[in-house]
């Protein structure tokens, strides 16, 4: 039996600290998406537009975001743990007080956020911690 998505105004009203687990929204057009603080653990969001998007303290935990268009996306204080972030689009977004780390599955790499060819251009890092982040060039 599948499952199908959350749609954007689904995820926009769940309530704060709501957690979404294991869903699929590769290639779907979630601009200018609304969250509050929501969980979302193993989740794909691989070739998401997730442009102009509010995700201010949401939690990613091994969510796949590989490609997804974050152009203008507010991040402020969310947390990536043992997410894959190959070549996303984070150009211009704000990452202030956010988290880039790991999740200690026991076996390295897996459990640490990937970051390799990731776009970070303009993006604003006030206070971003980084912990065995994979790709992170200073």
């Amino acid at each position: 039996m599948t499952h199908e998505a959350p749609s954007r105004q689904a995820l926009s009203s769940l309530p704060r600290y709501a957690t979404v687990s294991r869903q699929v929204f590769d290639g779907q057009d979630l601009t200018s998406l609304r969250t509050l603080e929501l969980w979302f653990v193993r989740c794909s969001f691989a070739g998401a537009d997730l442009r102009h998007a509010t995700l201010d303290g949401c939690f990613f935990k091994l969510c796949d975001l590989r490609s997804a268009d974050l152009r203008g996306a507010s991040l402020r204080g969310v947390s990536l743990a043992g997410c894959d972030l190959r070549d996303a689009d984070l150009r211009d977004t704000d990452l202030s007080g956010g988290q880039l780390g790991l999740v200690n599955t026991g076996s390295k790499p897996h459990g640490l956020t990937d970051i390799t060819g990731a776009k970070f251009d303009n993006a604003i890092t006030r206070d971003l911690k980084i912990d065995q982040v994979i790709g992170w060039i200073q």
